[in-house]
């Protein structure tokens, strides 16, 4: 159940800014962008105006945050109210806060008319989101974590091409070169391998999915809602993926962030909840379940053109390609042994063989056809082969530093080290160097 309260003038007929209308106009799509569906949105600032509610409902959900909720709302508020040249609203979202969370939170909604609480009596931040969302009258629906860990200066940019009609949903970035980040090492390496595993399983094209400053149009929220089945942290990657895969148009904006020292986020937890969480959009792209082209067809497009292959294809191809490569290898190895010796062999059968497996994978696994690329996509499959043989290079260095293993030892440990390194050539071939955002417009 929500409970809300506080709602001020914003929910009648918004104070207007004598800005709106230059802003509209300002903001409307260039006759030049091709837009991600046939009809263009229409202009949120005019929709607003016209239902009278405001044009933005910023959501900041909290859970037991009596110590920051004040300041960051004060904070927020203050800079919508003079950075920001449309009528707003701040939903303060408590997800079965048990701490002082639900007064503060009601001494801020009759603090300010701009805005209202919803109290959830279930945890969830995806909860929450979906609550609100659904429930929201505003044309363009945001939220930002309580920390307010982004620079709001990238707030308007975020929004802007929502409120224009010219995106559909957006996003704030962490990992993009434009964008200045403060945080340790073990959540930059965390951040970055999950988007690695997005973009290998999901082939997802969109940078950064766990940064809590994302905005999506009413309309498109409301079509998405419905088939967004996470009520935790997995909820912003599972609504993206399902927006990029119906073909609509993701904007991205790089921010100024820095981590919050506080942050209780349970990593371990919240990580296995989104591998989970990415196994079963595996499951519903694979059987049907997911109804790509029924999400897309409500806003007159087709599935998104470069929807990946299946991730069971290309691992059968792989598969396939890499026992024609290890009996190639094989091959060579006893053709050359004679002439060149064991460690000569051995070096010129790696190095064919790499090459002529990148070349199939290139053209068998993932679909790329075409000269372009070519020299780059045989230097990172270099590089990837290279770090495959690291790691099993590596573990038969430590394994004998340590003590002289048997035989047996010694052939158990290079058999894992080979699993590992064929899942980590396989998710780097597909995440990075055969990536579709890399690879557009020369695959099948």
């Amino acid at each position: 159940m929500i409970h809300s309260h506080g709602i001020g003038k914003t929910n009648g007929v918004p104070n207007r800014r004598p800005d709106d209308e230059d802003m509209t106009i300002a903001l409307e799509r260039p006759a030049n962008t091709a837009p991600a569906s046939p009809a263009p949105s229409r202009n949120a600032a005019r929709i607003a105006a016209e239902k009278g509610v405001p044009v933005l409902d910023v959501v900041v959900p909290v859970h037991n945050e009596q110590a920051a909720l004040a300041d960051s709302v004060r904070g927020l508020h203050r800079h919508l109210s003079e950075q920001f040249p449309f009528t707003f609203r701040i939903t303060i979202a408590d997800n079965a806060s048990v701490d002082a969370t639900p007064v503060i939170a009601a001494g801020l909604a009759a603090e300010f008319a701009e805005v209202r609480v919803c109290r959830l009596e279930q945890k969830g931040r995806g909860r929450a989101l979906h609550s609100v969302w659904a429930d929201s009258d505003a044309p363009v629906l945001a939220y930002m974590d309580v920390d307010l860990s982004t620079d709001l200066a990238a707030l308007l940019p975020l929004v802007a091409p929502l409120i224009s009609g010219h995106s559909d949903v957006a996003i704030g970035t962490r990992l993009s070169r434009g964008s200045r980040v403060v945080r340790g090492p073990k959540r930059e390496i965390i951040s970055r391998c999950y988007n690695l595993i997005l973009r290998s399983t999901l082939a997802a094209r969109f940078s950064d999915a766990q940064c809590g400053f994302k905005a999506v149009r009413a309309d498109v929220a409301h079509a998405l809602l419905p088939h967004v089945e996470d009520t935790g942290w997995f909820f912003d990657t599972e609504l993206l993926v399902l927006a990029e895969r119906a073909g609509l148009r993701i904007h991205e904006v790089p921010v100024d962030w820095v981590d919050d020292p506080d942050s209780r986020v349970d990593i371990v937890a919240t990580a296995i909840a989104d591998l989970k969480g990415v196994a079963r959009l595996l499951k519903g792209f694979g059987s049907g379940e997911i109804p790509v082209g029924a999400i897309a067809a409500q806003f007159g497009s087709g599935p998104r053109a470069a929807a990946p292959r299946s991730l069971l294809r290309q691992g059968v191809y792989f598969a396939t390609v890499g026992i024609v490569s290890t009996i190639a290898y094989l091959v060579l190895f006893v053709a050359l042994r004679g002439l060149l010796g064991a460690q000569g062999a051995n070096l010129i059968a790696l190095l064919v063989t790499a090459v002529a497996n990148t070349a199939a994978n290139r053209r068998f696994t993932f679909g790329v056809r075409g000269r372009a690329g070519v020299a780059r996509h045989q230097f990172e499959g270099l590089v990837v082969f290279g770090i495959g043989l690291a790691l099993t290079s590596g573990s038969l260095a430590v394994l004998h530093a340590v003590s002289e293993p048997a035989r047996v030892v010694e052939l158990v440990v290079l058999v894992g080290a080979n699993l590992l390194a064929t899942v980590v050539r396989f998710v780097l071939l597909r995440g990075w160097v055969f990536h579709p955002r890399r690879t557009a417009g020369v695959t099948d």
